[in-house]
């Protein structure tokens, strides 16, 4: 990382910022390899048909795609602190209802919990944006990057967790939610050390800034926004049904939970770099490659079904989400101004959870109801990417042709 030394004098509360929303990240963050882990293996046991069984996760995703737009109109009115908190007294009340569902082996009403954890997902989302608000124009893709590298803690943190809690009781998985009440609980202090100024009202008078339509005809913002999509969709299409796969082509509960491991490391490990790569070579070549390694991890995917093929794939998919989703959040945040912050932020975020709500689902119905086998399954899962690829990639050869703007 650069030397904090060399960074503007006026960065250093972006730099205070920072450190808190990493720490976030790490404690906080933790929860989301937890549930991914296990919410498709829990909704397995609960569901009556297989086919349903990552629908859990399509909630969760669902209730973080609603919530982005309240959410973003809390920061931009309150400020981001209240908008965090809010976000991880959810996640709380979420894992509770959750934990109860698992009691009372009512599916129903995990899927509600699961809907309410949805608004602290949605809440992380937003912790990148909150590291560019008071950073400068240099310091802003690194301020993303490192706050995105915090999520390598909650990559060993939520695994490990799930490894002490999934059948520590007599109810497999409760432990794993009562667990992830303490996290969010535990996390709220974190934000009372944020420093990021509420915004101010707009006076009468003072530019308001674009329309949400005109602000997804701005080239640049839609592009931003298919990549974001795209790469966020296709990592949750298949991570979700990682667990299912590997513990069906007979390996262990702790085996699909050291794949996930692996796949959150790598999803956050390059995050040290990603900003600076960012600055030298732009977000657009970044995003290009990110997308490419999802072509990549794809391949690996339908090569086989060992341990290794499984680890390899997952770890591709964890750095193409990486270069292909912060290279988009770049791009995003340097095409709009301060007052439309809150307008495109939200728009952006419930576009690409709504893209991601919808891989989740059918990631549980290709899994297990296309093909007769677990091996079938998995492939059709991989092989659903090709065409989002193609489509994304597409839209940044046009953005590349665009003549520029004078």
């Amino acid at each position: 990382m650069t030397d904090a030394s060399a960074l503007p004098a006026s960065d250093a509360r972006a730099r205070r910022n920072v450190i808190v929303l990493v720490a976030a990240q790490a404690i906080l963050g933790s929860q989301l390899s937890m549930v991914f882990i296990v919410a498709g293996l829990s909704g397995q046991t609960l569901a009556s048909n297989p086919c349903w069984a990552t629908l859990p996760i399509t909630m969760a995703v669902t209730g973080s795609m609603l919530s982005a737009t309240p959410l973003s109109a809390i920061m931009q009115r309150f400020g981001r602190r209240v908008g965090f908190l809010v976000g991880a007294l959810a996640g709380a009340l979420g894992a509770a209802v959750c934990a109860v569902a698992l009691m009372q082996g009512s599916f129903a009403l995990f899927l509600a919990g699961s809907f309410l954890t949805g608004t602290y997902m949605s809440a992380q989302g937003f912790y990148r944006f909150a590291a560019a608000d008071t950073a400068s124009e240099t310091f802003r893709p690194k301020a993303i990057s490192w706050v995105m590298a915090g999520g390598l803690l909650s990559a060993v943190i939520g695994p490990q967790v799930v490894k002490l809690t999934a059948e520590a009781m007599v109810v497999p998985f409760l432990g794993t939610y009562l667990a992830a009440i303490l996290l969010n609980l535990c996390g709220v202090a974190l934000f009372a050390f944020l420093d990021i100024p509420r915004p101010t009202p707009p006076a009468a008078g003072s530019p308001r800034g674009r329309s949400r339509l005109e602000l997804l005809r701005e080239p640049r913002i839609a592009v931003a926004v298919i990549c974001a999509t795209v790469a966020y969709a296709l990592m949750n299409l298949v991570m979700t049904s990682s667990p299912l796969a590997v513990v069906g082509c007979g390996f262990a509960t702790s085996d699909a939970a050291n794949v996930v491991t692996a796949h959150v490391l790598a999803m956050y490990g390059p995050s040290f770099f990603t900003g600076h790569v960012i600055a030298r070579f732009g977000a657009e070549k970044v995003m290009a490659l990110g997308l490419a390694i999802l072509a990549g991890s794809g391949a690996v995917a339908l090569s086989g079904v060992e341990l290794g093929h499984f680890f390899g794939a997952l770890v591709l998919l964890g750095v193409g989400w990486n270069f292909g989703f912060i290279g988009a959040t770049a791009l995003l945040a340097s095409a709009h101004a301060p007052e439309e912050r809150g307008r495109i932020q939200g728009l952006n975020d419930l576009i690409v959870f709504g893209g991601v709500a919808m891989a989740s689902l059918a990631s549980g119905g290709l899994m297990n109801c296309s093909g007769g086998s677990v091996e079938a399954g998995w492939q059709a899962v991989n092989l659903a990417m090709l065409p989002f690829l193609v489509a994304a990639g597409g839209a940044l050869i046009w953005l590349a042709l665009r003549p520029k703007e004078a």
